[in-house]
């Protein structure tokens, strides 16, 4: 089993910054994919960002590009989101995930999941 652990959600006013982890322990595999996801109420859930644990390859949702930053620390096994210039629209829930084959980052590819950290921003 993989437990996934978020953090660094919170209220955040339009234009501001956070910074969301993941921290994974348990079952490793040679080389997953890891993402973040999102959530608003009444909408699916969504693809945000992702990275190939070894190469460290980057997939974004255009809707983030130029604003948000998948980044992960091999040696603590934590993956992180940041997120600059936000708005109101990137309310949701934010989710962690990871795919043990490390090549599909839709949300139903998706093998564990985080429980979600709340990222509310006022405008």
């Amino acid at each position: 089993q993989v437990q996934l652990v978020e953090s660094g959600g919170g209220l955040v006013q339009a234009e501001g910054s956070l910074r969301l982890s993941c921290a994974a322990s348990g079952r490793t595999f040679s080389n997953p994919l890891m993402g973040w996801f999102r959530q608003a109420p009444g909408n699916e859930r969504e693809s945000v960002a992702a990275i190939k644990w070894r190469s460290g390859n980057t997939y974004y949702t255009d809707s983030v590009k130029g604003r948000f930053t998948i980044s992960r620390d091999i040696a603590k096994n934590t993956v992180y989101l940041q997120m600059n210039s936000l708005k109101p629209e990137d309310t949701a829930v934010y989710y962690c995930a990871l795919n043990t084959a490390g090549y599909n980052w839709s949300p139903s590819a998706m093998d564990y999941w985080g429980k979600g950290t709340l990222v509310t921003v006022s405008s």
